[in-house]
């Protein structure tokens, strides 16, 4: 989550929340607690896929959730079989997979491969997934407590808030590369100190390496990313121009530096991303543009949290739930602003990025308790087709909303703390020395109404365990190897339902849970149109869409002649050695329509089999 400190470089003029460095040769007693509470929120967060890890996904993202694991198992056979990650042909055979063009995660898939092979990836799924939000949370610690606030405790109230938020909690439902931010606290330090003398090359590189690694975790919450950090240095810049003068040189030269060692790194990928094999243009014509957020989503309780309701996301729940604070963090954030503001400069600073990034996530139309008012937002006067903008959703612009509440939490409860305040001068020689007055009755009542108001306002948040679902294991005969005999090198195998995004979820695992040992046709990703632009998994044949078709109205139309060839040309393009069916709720009207289509099927271990090799 972006974090806020336009203060971080120690100078005469920027000194206002930054507490004396110390260095540290292994952390503090708090740190330790710190971190140990992070790592039990994450557990806690997924206990219900520990619960049978084997067979939970997601009860509300389990396309996500599947793809997410067939990902997992993609970096594995990449390092295994030595092949370029940046592409496969394991799904949406023959065609392949841009996987660049995907949120395919490969800056953390790839790394922990072995672990993958070992464990497979369902465990690798929730194991990963809790410590992303517990890794994010910590290193919000580590930028918190090292570079903006000196009381500790604040430092994890704002680390809890930056890794566990409501918004980011949501996307844990099946989407791990939303809840993978454990770099942009990183990032974000390292981009305001940039402008520290003397460390132009040593800031540049380090920054140019978090930002080539996070393109290959999450490019859209790096893009967030840099939007809040250039709004962040626009708002330092208008209030300190004479330090920001005296900094400049140093700032743009080391931010050249990390740019182009950046784009040094990722040029090659980037390039891929849109230009190689399955690229696309825009997303299917700015579809998610009108997803805005709802201005009622700011002070309700999202579904997981302690005091959230699933009955909200049948009103203002039908986008994303990316504010969701509830009305009380909402009364304490506008009273910590409006106490802090005047003091404190990074205070300010949260005041800008919480209007800016606020409105900016209302999008095209301004959405009011579940209705879309004729009131025209900001995105109305953003074009549809502008390039990188194409395909981002405008709510998630109120992720950095989050980020900006996380890090005023931390300056509110710092100032309660006194921390803020500055040091006691020292006295002159000669000069009466003295203990200065401990704090009276008086403000230690209100700072314990402070400290009370801050709790009072997150225990709501509270996350809950993520809902999950169970769902059915392949079939033995794909587990156990019995397709192998049937599935020569170079052919498919064609599950049935065949993957789509709105059907075959479990032939999708399959592929995942097999570790990618033979290629299936269409799939759960996003690819070109036949005009090139994006869209959620393959251009249906029609053999697929009559599949589709069938199972929807669990009934088998006129099967005709042309069915037929038609089922044989869509067989003779994927490459199809042979066809499957396992148990599904429409087994029955599924076998039957694949009978009238290709002949009776032969009965295999715990599948239909159709054996096409001899027919195409």
């Amino acid at each position: 989550m972006p974090v806020v400190d336009p203060s971080l470089n120690p100078s005469p003029v920027a000194v206002e929340a930054v507490p004396p460095r110390r260095p540290r040769r292994r952390p503090a007693r708090a740190d330790v607690l710190a971190i140990g509470a992070y790592a039990l929120l994450g557990v806690l967060v997924c206990l219900n896929y520990w619960g049978d890890v084997q067979h939970r996904v997601s009860s509300h993202l389990p396309t996500d959730h599947s793809w997410f694991e067939w990902l997992f198992a993609h970096g594995a056979y990449s390092l295994r079989h030595l092949e370029n990650p940046l592409f496969t042909a394991r799904q949406n055979a023959p065609d392949g997979v841009n996987m660049m063009a995907n949120t395919s995660l490969l800056g953390v898939t790839l790394p922990l491969a072995p672990l993958t092979l070992l464990l497979g990836p369902q465990v690798m799924y929730a194991l990963y997934l809790g410590a992303a939000l517990s890794a994010t949370a910590a290193t919000s610690y580590w930028m918190l407590s090292r570079h903006l606030v000196r009381s500790r405790a604040a430092a994890f109230v704002g680390g809890v808030f930056l890794g566990f938020a409501p918004g980011i909690v949501h996307h844990a439902n099946g989407q791990p590369n939303f809840v993978s931010n454990f770099l942009l606290p990183l990032i974000v330090a390292r981009v305001l100190r940039l402008g520290e003398p003397g460390r132009r090359l040593r800031n540049g590189v380090a920054l140019g390496l978090l930002v080539a690694y996070q393109i290959f975790i999450n490019e859209e919450m790096l893009l967030l990313t840099a939007l809040a950090c250039l709004v962040i240095v626009v708002a330092y810049v208008v209030q300190r121009p004479r330090a920001a003068r005296e900094r400049a040189a140093t700032f743009l030269g080391a931010l050249g530096v990390g740019g182009g060692l950046a784009l040094l790194l990722t040029a090659y990928p980037i390039w891929f991303q849109f230009n190689g094999p399955q690229s696309y243009r825009g997303l299917q014509g700015g579809v998610f543009h009108n997803w805005g957020e709802d201005l009622m989503a700011f002070v309700t309780f999202a579904r997981d949290t302690v005091a959230g309701d699933e009955a909200v996301e049948q009103t203002i729940g039908l986008t994303e739930q990316n504010t969701w604070f509830g009305w009380p963090l909402v009364l304490v954030a506008l009273v910590a602003l409006v106490l802090l503001v005047r003091r404190s400069l990074p205070a300010r600073i949260v005041a800008v990025l919480v209007v800016v990034f606020a409105v900016a996530a209302i999008g095209p139309k301004v959405r009011f308790d579940g209705v879309e008012t004729t009131v025209d937002g900001p995105w109305a006067f953003v074009p549809d087709d502008l390039p990188l903008v194409e395909m981002m959703m405008p709510t998630r612009l109120a992720l950095v909303v989050a980020g900006a509440v996380g890090v005023l939490l931390a300056l509110a409860w710092n100032a309660l703390a006194g921390a803020g305040r500055p040091p006691v001068p020292r006295p002159r020689a000669g000069a009466a020395t003295g203990t200065p007055p401990a704090a009276g009755p008086r403000r230690r009542w209100l700072r314990g109404i402070g400290y009370a108001a801050i709790v009072a306002a997150l225990l709501p948040l509270f996350p809950r365990p993520l809902p999950a679902e169970r769902i059915d294991p392949p079939p033995h005969f794909i587990t156990a190897g019995g397709w192998r005999p049937y599935v020569p090198g170079g052919r498919t195998l064609v599950p049935v339902p065949i993957p789509s995004n709105v059907h075959g979820l479990s032939t999708l695992r399959w592929s995942a849970l097999t570790g990618q040992e033979f290629p299936i046709p269409a799939g759960y990703f996003i690819g070109p149109n036949e005009n090139g632009a994006g869209v959620f998994g393959a251009p249906n044949r029609p053999t697929s869409t009559l599949i589709y078709t069938t199972m929807d109205a669990n009934k088998v139309p006129a099967i005709t002649a042309e069915h037929r060839r038609q089922a044989v040309e869509d067989l003779r393009f994927w490459k199809a050695s042979v066809v499957v069916l396992g148990a599904n709720p429409r087994e029955a009207v599924l076998r039957d329509l694949m009978t009238a289509l290709l002949g009776p099927p032969q009965r295999i271990d715990d599948v239909w089999l159709w054996d096409v090799r001899d027919r195409l």
